[in-house]
């Protein structure tokens, strides 16, 4: 999931991580199912499906897992999800926003709120939080086994068009307008860059101190809110003391 700290990806690896995939797959499947309702199955006429194609080739989703989903629209399924957005806050005034897809929003909105109130944090109104965020693509580039350095990677970035770049000991993150992300992939990846993630994403405008004796009730809250199959996207404004990576 998108927006969270660099601890949680590290601890995120040392969990089981073929359960994790199902449920990723779970998820997108439900994205590229609605996107091929929505716009048709053939993504070179439907843009919201080739966005979520390439996202599911990002998680390494298998074809066949793919194309199903694809096909279970193709062939007229009318089971229906709907798009839902929660707002909360968490220690510090911490920006929650949880994005899910889901067929019984009582159900997805009760358990949401169980996730955030029961491990400190609170529920908010409609634009309450969303206000503090911008929505950005953004393209996650491992830096393990690549050879380049941070001052080439954000020449490289910006000649492909992007607005900015954010680097981890782990990662470099292309930021771009929305409007301009697929031209941008598109660049990065003829360059020869294999992408973690490429998804639009909301992003931050400032970030708040997650307080050190609450980072860990926070985490668990946000693998309550990951591990809830309804929702495919959590962001946070929280940034991490250093202790907690």
């Amino acid at each position: 999931m998108s927006g969270h700290s660099k601890w949680h990806n590290i601890q995120g690896r040392k969990n089981a991580q073929d359960a994790k995939r199902g449920k990723i797959f779970q998820k997108i499947s439900r994205e590229l199912f609605m996107a091929a309702k929505a716009g048709g199955p053939d993504p070179s006429g439907n843009p919201g499906l080739r966005l979520m194609m390439d996202k599911a080739r990002a998680a390494n989703m298998p074809k066949d897992v793919m194309n199903r989903a694809i096909k279970k629209a193709e062939d007229g399924d009318k089971t229906s999800y709907d798009e839902v957005t929660y707002e909360g806050y968490g220690p510090n005034g911490i920006g929650i926003l949880v994005e899910a897809m889901t067929d019984n929003k009582n159900r997805t909105s009760s358990d949401v709120r169980v996730a955030i109130t029961r491990h400190g944090g609170t529920m908010a109104g409609a634009g309450a939080v969303s206000f503090m965020f911008d929505r950005k693509g953004k393209i996650v580039i491992d830096r393990e086994d690549l050879d380049t350095t941070e001052d080439e990677m954000l020449d490289a970035a910006l000649e492909a068009g992007a607005d900015d770049l954010q680097t981890t000991d782990e990662d470099f993150v292309v930021l771009t307008d929305p409007k301009e992300f697929t031209a941008v992939r598109d660049a990065l990846k003829e360059a020869g860059f294999n992408f973690t993630s490429a998804d639009l994403a909301m992003i931050p405008q400032n970030t708040i101190e997650v307080p050190e004796d609450k980072a860990e009730t926070f985490q668990n809250m946000l693998d309550a809110l990951d591990e809830n199959d309804d929702v495919t996207d959590v962001y946070t404004s929280a940034s991490w003391p250093e202790d907690a990576e």
